[in-house]
């Protein structure tokens, strides 16, 4: 985030004319009226955001950007789990779930027949409810199985899916919060028609069908949650910091006992309070007329009517006076998090002060934690953070011990910090730079539809867009704060009230899971289709053009002595990114991760490591060191104002950078419990496995030094390794204001190359390992969950076959509307999260491998496996799915613009598979020649029966290994064996 000490006149300067925001010029709330709709809007925007209000009270809220064709979309109500009742917990959460589940006029084959069922299931629930005795739920819930079962005939499961896909929409989802539950899409700019007809009918009248296999995906997500021990601290530490507020009395997700005891009714009940015109928004940022968008979203949602809202509120806090201490206990590493009530969003002022706190502590650069604690190696790592919320906000900060350190250590160590603070001891110029950074920030939000519907949707939840003024002139109005101001905020908030969380490694007693109820697999009709669903797909789509890239043009190609510059034009702000792409990769040598590393805490002749950072910082650019298997990427970003002397800053730093034999101990402690940590990670233990079914026992994940050899390195090696850096062969990228010919003529000086590159390393080769029998790698990890991965390297890569892979993937594997999220979540209820794709190697020399993936209960394995090897050995068949899958991605592909340096490191990838084309041009034009039949013989040929490796990692004490032989030759995998240390 921040660096240089620009004037604000000149940061604003570089934002495009018609949306610069003036220093000393009104930013205030404005009234106009276009094509009969009126609209409020904040003078200064540089979004450019409109809000309007229907005659129903519904807010919409519009931002143009005419980057690519597409549009973002949030549908959010101001309700969230902060409403629910108290005696139903996680009620908003369910909600959201069966918000994607149709209504009378979709989702349904026969709605008259299916009615009488669904009232039967909702009584026997409450039936459920009410009911005490453990036989009698028991019987209960058979019958709910039954009718549910019957009911399902009638049913036709994510039809709302499909009709998404079948538009080109991507990122369908929903989620929600304490304050909101929010819907979105991402859809193509000319399925406006199609996206609102489906809209308005959505919240017009929603049935809670296919509810009890929906439960099952909450129970499994809650269980997921018990797994996860982050989750654990954070609702330990909201519920002593809040032991009045609903952010700390309830939880999103909800409690065990309220999630086996629901009711349809307060569900329905809840929709129907909380899902109404003035309490909902429509958000959108993307390639629209906003004229035109108002116009249509009044006619579809006219119908809605408003209520009366009783919006969630609370008694006050009373304020902290002493600390309060928790403990959580889990599988993972250690750590601490320290939690300060503050106060909440909609007090401005006070808000935009904890900003400049919070990144006074810690903006991973120049903050006091990042320089007097992780850049010095006093602690493993640490930082700090704001949960910005209505009423309360949360400022917390966290960090994870060295060896041999206790959280107590770490929690003194943190909170000396905070004493800096208050006192003083930072210096007053880092908070022009936390200003200044803040608006280059800004500007690349422009950039990004997603990134202008966030802040939107915040205005919105805290008081309808009230605050945007505010948001619009919040650097402004933090470019006034001074030290003295940041010193009395954190003298007034950051006392002894804070609330401090140790997680400890161990067992958890008190863990609890949601048990299994017997559900039997329901039909779900997915070759089906509603009438509803026809008639929006037939609503027409203007044509949009897909835009392919021609390398040969698209791609700037020029010298910088020996070097090749690939360059890419920005024409719309002064940003730019460099790139020096290294010939030498993890592959060549196991140095290169400690050296990048050990980079950080160098000096060079004149400049500290501290001070190193500091100057990036001040610079308002960044720098990084991405490091992959066969080429390292060093990249510097920023400002073009900025760009020599932030060259110069990192030329300096990579060539003169010295040893430091205490900053190498200090590393090599931290890097050897990091290490320790690792084996604590369930998903770096199940990312290990499957590099072993891949490769074999030495593979990419474990190719890594031995500690032995880690603690035999010298800093005297470690510095002429990175010394050597920049005079390996390499390609120069960049993308940025100045045209190729002028950026060759600046960067020569700045960038000297040797006389001749540096000779590479010679390669450590993997080669993918033949699946001939099946085989169970299992790791043994304590938890209530099982998570089972899929892994068959199959024939080496074809271009040929790229058009047939993506439609596979998008049909089999991809998303809610594939075969496998459909069979597996929505039908048999087995798992939250499950997928499968047939991954394309990255180079053209290796090999397509499958991988499967289910994270399920662990008393659910055996339904599990045997659910997804249905799948694999027998491809299923919908045309309503395979027609949804083939029209989205043709959509997807005629909206895709890629741009900026994207371009460039398009044309890389391509190289590495040995083509010179965009490669989706290929894919879509073979699109509608594709058939299931198609699809059914590449299954058959490359999946069906085939053997597979299964990485299984779960607790011995719920999966016991050798009931696991019915699926192969089971191998217990060691975690040094799966780490290589």
């Amino acid at each position: 985030m921040k660096q240089f000490l620009l004037s604000l006149s000149l940061l604003v300067a570089i934002v495009p004319s018609a949306m610069a925001q003036k220093v000393g010029t009104a930013t205030e709330w404005k009234t106009a009226t276009s094509n009969g709709y009126m609209y409020r809007y904040v003078t200064n925007d540089p979004m450019q955001t409109r809000f309007y209000t229907l005659k129903n009270k519904l807010t919409v809220i519009l931002s143009v950007n005419k980057k690519e064709p597409r549009i973002f979309t949030f549908i959010p109500t101001r309700a969230g789990s902060n409403t629910d009742p108290r005696t139903n917990t996680g009620l908003a959460h369910y909600l959201e779930h069966m918000l994607f589940k149709g209504t009378d006029q979709y989702g349904s084959l026969d709605w008259a027949k299916e009615k009488p069922l669904l009232d039967q299931i909702d009584a026997l629930y409450e039936r459920y409810n009410k009911t005490t005795d453990t036989v009698q739920r028991k019987a209960i819930y058979r019958e709910i199985d039954q009718k549910s079962g019957e009911a399902a005939q009638f049913a036709i499961a994510n039809e709302y899916d499909k009709m998404t896909a079948n538009m080109g929409a991507q990122n369908s989802n929903a989620f929600t919060s304490y304050e909101v539950t929010c819907y979105l899409e991402d859809i193509p700019a000319n399925a406006l028609d199609r996206y609102l007809t489906l809209q308005a009918e959505r919240f017009r009248n929603p049935v809670l069908r296919i509810f009890h296999t929906e439960l099952e995906a909450v129970y499994e997500e809650k269980n997921r949650s018990l797994d996860n021990d982050p989750w654990k601290v954070e609702e330990t530490l909201m519920a002593a910091l809040f032991p009045v507020h609903n952010y700390g009395q309830q939880t999103t997700i909800g409690t065990v006992e309220h999630l086996k005891n629901p009711s349809l009714i307060e569900i329905r009940n809840y929709f129907n309070n909380y899902y109404v015109p003035n309490n909902m928004a429509i958000i959108m940022a993307g390639d629209l007329n906003p004229d035109e968008v108002i116009r249509k979203i009044d006619e579809k949602f006219s119908y809605w009517q408003p209520k009366e809202v009783k919006l969630y509120n609370p008694a006050p806090e009373a304020p902290l006076t002493q600390i309060q201490v928790r403990e959580v206990f889990g599988p993972t590493p250690d750590n601490v998090r320290i939690g300060y009530r503050i106060p909440g969003s909609l007090d401005v002022k006070a808000s935009l002060l904890a900003t400049l706190a919070d990144e006074v502590m810690s903006n991973s650069a120049a903050g006091l934690i990042d320089l007097n604690l992780n850049k010095q190696q006093k602690i493993l790592g640490g930082g700090s953070t704001i949960e910005k919320l209505k009423d309360y906000s949360v400022w917390t900060m966290s960090g994870r011990p060295k060896k041999g350190q206790t959280l107590e250590e770490v929690k003194d160590l943190l909170i000396g910090q905070v004493e800096k603070l208050k006192r003083g001891e930072f210096d007053e110029k880092i908070l022009r730079a936390i200003v200044n950074n803040y608006k280059l920030n800004a500007i690349r939000a422009l950039e990004n539809n997603y990134s202008r519907v966030a802040p939107m949707l915040d205005a919105f939840v805290n008081d309808k867009g009230e605050s945007w003024v505010n948001y619009t002139r919040r650097l402004e109005e933090m470019s006034k704060i001074t030290k003295k101001d940041v010193m009395a905020f954190a003298n007034q908030w950051f006392k002894d009230n804070y609330v401090i969380v140790y997680k400890r490694k161990g067992e958890d007693k008190n863990i609890q899971k949601v048990e299994k109820p017997a559900i039997t697999p329901v039909a779900t009709n997915t070759d089906k289709q509603s009438p509803f669903l026809r008639t929006v797909n037939e609503i027409p789509m203007a044509p949009i053009k897909p835009v392919w890239l021609d390398y040969k043009k698209d791609v700037k190609r020029g010298k910088a002595g020996m070097a090749d510059v690939l360059y890419a034009a920005n024409v719309e702000n002064e940003i730019f990114r460099l790139g020096y792409r290294l010939k030498m990769g993890t592959y060549h040598s196991k140095l290169l991760g400690l050296a990048t590393q050990y980079l950080a805490f160098l000096s060079t002749d004149k400049l500290s490591a501290e001070q190193v950072s500091t100057e990036f910082y001040n610079l308002a650019c960044a720098y990084s060191i991405q490091a992959g298997n066969e080429y390292t990427t060093i990249r510097l970003s920023g400002l073009q104002e900025n760009f020599e002397p932030a060259v110069k800053l990192l030329e300096t730093l990579l060539r003169t950078c010295k040893p430091d034999e205490k900053a190498l101990e200090e590393l090599k402690g931290r890097m050897l419990k990091q290490r320790s940590d690792a084996k604590l990670s369930k998903e770096s233990i199940m990312q290990g496995l499957m590099q072993y079914a891949q490769y074999g026992p030495k593979n990419p994940f474990n190719n890594q030094l031995t500690n032995d050899e880690l603690q035999k390195v010298t800093a005297t090696e470690l510095v002429a390794f990175i010394h050597n850096l920049v005079n390996l062969p390499h390609q120069i990228i960049y993308y940025g204001p100045k045209p190729l010919a002028a950026f060759e003529k600046e960067i020569i000086p700045l960038h000297k190359l040797p006389a001749a590159f540096a000779t590479v390393p010679q390669k450590q080769p993997f080669r993918q390992v033949p699946q001939s029998e099946n085989q169970v790698l299992f790791a043994d990890y304590d938890m209530v969950q099982s998570e089972i991965s899929w892994v068959r390297n199959t024939r080496a890569f074809d271009p040929a076959q790229t058009p047939i892979v993506e439609f596979f993937n998008n049909y089999f594997g991809g998303g809610m509307a594939s075969v496998v999220f459909q069979t597996l979540r929505e039908s048999k209820a087995l798992a939250y999260s499950t997928y499968a794709y047939y991954g394309t190697p990255d180079k053209k020399d290796e090999q397509y491998t499958l991988v499967g993936y289910i994270g399920s209960q662990a008393d659910k394995l055996p339904e599990a496996v045997a659910g997804m090897n249905d799948l694999l050995n027998a491809l299923p068949e919908s045309p309503v799915a395979l027609d949804a899958a083939r029209k989205g991605m043709k959509k997807g592909y005629e909206t895709e613009r890629i741009l900026q340096d994207a371009v460039i490191y398009s044309y890389l990838a391509a190289q590495e598979k040995g083509l010179d084309y965009d490669e989706r041009q290929k894919i879509y034009d073979a699109l509608d020649q594709l058939s299931y039949s198609d699809l059914k013989k590449f299954s058959d040929e490359q999946l069906a029966n085939k053997p597979y490796t299964y990485c299984i990692v779960a607790s011995e004490k719920r999966v016991n290994p050798e009931q696991l032989t019915k699926y192969g030759t089971v191998k217990k995998v060691s975690l040094e064996e799966i780490f290589g240390y």
